[in-house]
């Protein structure tokens, strides 16, 4: 007698059962919720998830390597061993090749932000490296909130430095035709204008997307290890290596996402910031070098 085809609805729902670990349920019976704490307060419903836990960790870390850092260079003391060495050429360096070449005078003067935002993406990260954690900033909320104070600062220093009317004014682009050029300066403006924004929500992105694809690639290796549990033995014991052995390489190249996506998240923010405070005066620059050259040329001739 031939074997009965199984019905189709029993399939799907066979094939469904592959796939709980992603449910909100996980590998867990009862289930692993994202908020740890959750109550209501004055008629608004707060909760505490682990990722906000993680974030004053991160900062309460941060703080506690720093600031005693900070006391000893402030009294003259020079930092010997590796530990402290370390921190102090995150700081250096951040300083040194993001903030002075893209901020120039006003390297100084924004530098405590550019360190601050750098080491929370950072301790972040790395946070998502260590069993049971999570990288805060493989959450979106997380990441847009960091946009935002970044679109803050770009918009701040663009406007404390040119005023209200010579930052907008900077996004207007003359263009000198008879009946259409107003038209399509006020078009450029608006695209102009929206680009601060847009550049923001794509440093959210970019970072979210990065952290939250790492932490998914590492994941669906290690399942390749679950899904072969109880299998043929010579099929678990090499699938099980081979998983095993892709997630350490995984683990180094996320550790190296880590860092560079900290650096980029810092670098773009100082770059457009550093945009902002030359928004307007390009032209004004180009048109000045033009007429020198042009007065040196006349010298020259006579």
């Amino acid at each position: 007698m031939s074997k009965p085809i199984p019905d189709a609805m029993d399939e799907v729902q066979d094939q469904l059962h592959h796939w709980h670990f992603f449910d909100e349920q996980g590998l867990f019976e009862h289930g692993v919720h994202l908020n740890l704490i959750s109550f209501d307060l004055f008629g608004y419903h707060v909760a505490i998830s682990k990722f906000k836990i993680l974030m004053l960790v991160v900062a309460i870390l941060i703080a506690a390597i720093y600031i005693p850092l900070c006391r000893r260079v402030s009294k003259g003391e020079i930092l010997r061993g590796p530990f402290w060495n370390a921190f102090e050429c995150l700081l250096t360096y951040i300083r040194n090749e993001v903030a002075k070449p893209t901020l120039g005078d006003l390297a100084d003067k924004y530098v405590p932000f550019l360190w601050t935002l750098f080491l929370f993406i950072l301790f972040s990260n790395l946070f998502g490296m260590l069993p049971f954690m999570g990288s805060p900033t493989a959450n979106i909320s997380v990441t847009g909130a960091l946009a935002l104070v970044s679109c803050f600062f770009i918009n701040y220093t663009g406007i404390k430095k040119n005023g209200v009317a010579g930052f907008f004014k900077g996004f207007w682009m003359k263009i000198d035709l008879p009946v259409f050029g107003p038209v399509i300066s006020a078009f450029l403006f608006v695209i102009e204008f929206a680009g601060i924004f847009i550049r923001s929500g794509v440093l959210a992105v970019r970072l979210f997307a990065n952290m939250f694809a790492g932490h998914m690639v590492l994941a669906t290796v290690l399942l390749f290890a679950v899904k072969v549990a109880g299998e043929n033995i010579l099929l678990q014991s090499g699938v099980t290596v081979i998983s095993l052995a892709a997630s350490l390489a995984l683990c180094f190249l996320e550790l190296l996402v880590a860092f560079l996506q900290a650096y980029v998240f810092t670098f773009l923010t100082a770059l457009f910031m550093g945009m902002a405070t030359h928004e307007g005066h390009a032209h004004e620059e180009h048109a000045h070098d033009e007429h020198g050259h042009d007065q040196k040329a006349i010298q020259g001739n006579h």
